[in-house]
């Protein structure tokens, strides 16, 4: 038997990984589309600019990875530039930061400054990538990385709102997300936004997370083609959607005029859910191998996101928690207990994740002082 080296992502199937990127880039189309539509302005310069620095630095790095040793003759740029690249850069060195770059966009507020565009941008590529190792050894999403570490750095110099024609801000929020409504507990705001302009993509939010319609098209076409494992999707919104509702009815039970289902869909709609696990949590590089551990996968990251909207300090867990579940995916591939069958263990495991986290939310919005009407 002949033992194959392989990089990641790790395919069961017959299929092309340039087709896969390919089918990505298809699927992020029509909300990359629409955002341009909204905010055309904006969203053609961070897309330039991050489709720039995000390609420009994987080529960088293609480079000097394979450069000519030293043998102490003087060689010139033409044969050096050969030597480094010829054969060794394909299309997909070309499409993974353009999905990359895609992404990075989608989940950057409309009002975030240029020069938080450029550093989230290269640190998402240069720390979130190539200091792994570069095309499939990565395990952060890179564009997670950037935003969150634009975000940190310099969120508090976002303009809570740009002007569009596409929605009106309602006064009594005075610009702020969706999610912005329930942090600090205030549970009782949520009603200032309309779930069908939520799933219209009408409030405020990030130039491409808030347009439900595009994001489950192209989710929809992902899980078609089967580029993306239906099993993430469905364990991270299934767990998402049980642990809302046990907080809507942990909240239902301090104040009965909160629907615990309106509550759910309302969480479900904002932020950055859908997207998530539509285009960031499927990616098959950050994501574990058999299909008992990506389910885990999932449940863990609907978890985090969960208890860093509820618990946190900040409204959005989404970005935090795909982070979070890259470092569990390392630990749940290893090699002594990870195992392509369903077995007792990782059931049990599945069982004891739905049970203790259901449990948590229940007794902390309960007892715990964090709802505050």
């Amino acid at each position: 038997m002949n033992i194959i080296k392989e990089s990641a992502p790790h395919l069961r199937r017959k299929a092309n990984v340039s087709r896969m990127m390919i089918d990505v880039l298809i699927a992020l189309a029509p909300t990359l589309i629409f955002s341009f539509i909204v905010y055309p302005i904006n969203t053609l310069i961070f897309y330039v600019i991050s489709l720039f620095i995000m390609i420009g630095s994987e080529f960088v790095f293609v480079g000097l990875k394979n450069m000519m040793p030293k043998d102490g003759m003087k060689h010139p740029f033409k044969e050096r530039f050969a030597y480094a690249y010829k054969g060794k850069i394909t299309i997909n060195n070309f499409l993974a930061p353009a999905i990359s770059a895609v992404i990075f966009v989608l989940i950057m507020p409309a009002g975030a400054p240029i020069y938080a565009v450029i550093v989230g941008a290269l640190v998402g590529i240069v720390i979130g990538k190539l200091v792994f190792g570069g095309l499939g050894s990565n395990i952060f999403n890179p564009a997670v990385v950037g935003m969150l570490f634009a975000k940190v750095c310099f969120g508090s110099q976002y303009v809570n709102v740009i002007p569009t024609w596409y929605y009106t801000v309602p006064d009594a929020v005075a610009g702020a997300t969706p999610l912005g409504m329930i942090a600090n507990g205030a549970f009782s705001n949520i009603s200032q936004y309309q779930l069908l302009d939520m799933f219209l993509g009408r409030v405020p939010g990030t130039l491409g997370e808030v347009y439900k319609i595009t994001i489950l098209v192209g989710m929809a076409y992902l899980l078609i083609r089967r580029s993306a494992d239906f099993r993430i999707v469905v364990s991270y919104l299934g767990t998402f959607i049980f642990l809302s509702l046990i907080a809507g009815l942990s909240i239902f039970m301090l104040d009965k005029e909160i629907n615990p289902f309106m509550f759910m869909l309302y969480n479900l709609l904002s932020g950055g859910v859908l997207f998530a696990a539509a285009f960031m949590l499927t990616d098959p590089v950050t994501s574990p191998i058999n299909s008992p551990s990506r389910i885990i996968y999932g449940m863990v990251a609907a978890v985090m996101t969960i208890f860093i909207r509820f618990f946190a300090a900040l409204p959005e867990g989404v970005g935090f928690s795909i982070l979070i579940a890259n470092m569990v995916a390392v630990f749940l591939d290893h090699y002594e207990w990870s195992n392509p069958r369903y077995t007792w263990k990782n059931i049990l495991a599945m069982s004891l994740i739905v049970l203790l986290s259901g449990t948590t939310v229940l007794l902390v919005i309960r007892f715990g002082g964090v709802y505050h009407g």
